[in-house]
């Protein structure tokens, strides 16, 4: 080969075959029209189904008892009525018939690349087996969305990440794998060396949580930093909501002087959501998946009403996940997206959970509700909590938020009394409000915890 061959060569992106302006990873399934969607997705739940059923002994007497076989479904409706929805529960309970994996799994351990678990924020951890099919798929899920907002092989990626035994943004890792850029990794640092790393390596991509991107910046402020002057363009979020708050995502973009964009996840079925690349929220992947959105009936929800987001994944070969609830309520929307993506769009990401709910006389609340409505209030911050506790007739709910740094004492009463009108105003009912100091609210590296709920401690 010559010298000009080799010149030629390093011109080229890696992805050669990809329009470097395109907006699209795969602009033959991100554009696919909705009835070749759903002919996609009948193909591939049948045979799913025939696999699980076959292979899993959990699915097999989950449908045995149900009286369905996989030949049984001949069209999506058949699934969507016939198919009975699973739980992390019950996956957790399979599992623990003969730890670790019990009847949930369809591979031998034999093809297991990483061994993974939920949090357990919410309870038992739930296990997660990788296998090198499924470790590739997760990871092309996220390249949709780096693609899509313009990140490319040149980029380099911070991950200011602790790396365990959570999937977090393992599958984030293996997408920048897929895409061909560089990686760098702040685990194992503090925020302040790892402030320190992004100002000597000029990453152009931050990979965390909204919160944690909010304290990295308020930290740099101390520091004597303005992460704005800094490398970073893009900030690319997942594991709680964020960017897809408007609110939030502007004091992310302000601090970072970047645009801030999200993926929605479920650890256990996939980066199942890359972000819209004109923010208007998150793009089920359907070619890697099924999902539909439910009513507390469990009957679907009209375009733009809200439900829970119910998955199938088929991706997610290892421990298959077959009409999952994921308790996250999600808004519906399957008209064409200002981005040319035909999938499904969650608008504004995910909006809250079944299981945060609270019931103040008769009106459901759901803390994202609230954490919209902060910047109706002059001087508050991005930085809340939210109490439930059990009251003489209904349950007492208490917001304490932060005020932004240099705001006088004396406007906390006001803030409070005027915050209060707006979530009277605006959700309906009477919702305690405490001003309290700036930064006396924890900060947090992965998913922060927003809602505190003191009913069962005290039943």
């Amino acid at each position: 080969m010559s010298v000009a061959d080799v010149n030629l060569l390093r011109k080229q992106p890696l992805l050669s075959a990809r329009s470097q302006s395109g907006s699209f990873w795969n602009e033959y399934t991100e554009t696919m029209p909705r009835e070749q969607l759903n002919e996609l997705h009948l193909k591939r739940l049948q045979a799913l189904l025939r696999y699980a059923y076959d292979r899993v002994p959990f699915y097999h007497e989950l449908y045995k008892e149900a009286g369905l076989a996989p030949e049984d479904i001949r069209t999506l409706d058949d699934f969507n009525r016939y198919v009975p929805t699973i739980d992390k529960k019950d996956l957790v309970k399979a599992q623990s018939a003969d730890p670790p994996w019990g009847d949930s799994v369809a591979l031998s351990p034999d093809y297991y690349l990483y061994h993974f678990q939920t949090s357990g924020s919410t309870g038992t951890p739930l296990k997660i087996p990788f296998s090198l099919h499924t470790q590739l798929q997760y990871g092309e899920q996220w390249a949709y969305l780096y693609w899509g907002v313009g990140i490319r092989p040149h980029d380099s990626f911070y991950f200011a990440f602790p790396w365990g035994m959570y999937t977090g943004f393992w599958s984030a890792y293996w997408g920048v794998r897929c895409l061909g850029a560089t990686v760098i990794s702040g685990g194992g640092l503090n925020s302040e060396q790892r402030l320190h790393q992004i100002e000597l390596l000029k990453p152009t991509v931050l990979v965390s949580t909204p919160t944690y991107a909010l304290y990295l910046a308020e930290l740099a402020k101390e520091l004597g930093i303005d992460t704005s002057e800094t490398a970073i363009k893009y900030t690319i979020h997942a594991g709680e909501p964020g960017p897809g708050i408007p609110t939030t995502r502007q004091a992310i973009e302000v601090a970072w002087g970047a645009k801030a964009y999200e993926l929605y996840g479920v650890g256990e079925a996939g980066a199942i959501a890359p972000g819209c690349p004109d923010q208007q929220g998150c793009h089920f992947g359907e070619d890697q998946g099924y999902a539909t959105v439910l009513d507390s009936s469990g009957n679907p929800v009209g375009p733009g009403e809200v439900g829970e987001n119910v998955i199938t994944s088929y991706i997610q070969m290892a421990q298959p996940v077959i009409k999952y609830r994921t308790h996250d309520l999600v808004r519906a929307h399957y008209d064409v997206c200002s981005c040319g993506r035909t999938w499904l769009l969650y608008e504004g990401g995910v909006l809250g959970r079944t299981d945060d709910m609270i019931t103040i006389k008769g009106t459901n609340v759901y803390p994202a509700a609230i954490e919209y409505l902060l910047s109706d209030v002059p001087g508050l911050s991005n930085h809340y909590e939210l109490h439930v506790a059990p009251g003489r007739l209904n349950d007492e709910v208490t917001v304490k938020v932060e005020p932004r740094p240099g705001t006088p004492a004396e406007r906390y009463v006001p803030m409070e009394k005027d915050l209060q009108a707006v979530l009277k105003a605006k959700i309906g009912v009477t919702i305690n409000v405490e001003v309290v100091e700036p930064s006396s609210l924890p900060r947090y590296e992965l998913k922060a915890k927003r809602f505190f709920d003191h009913r069962a401690k005290k039943a």
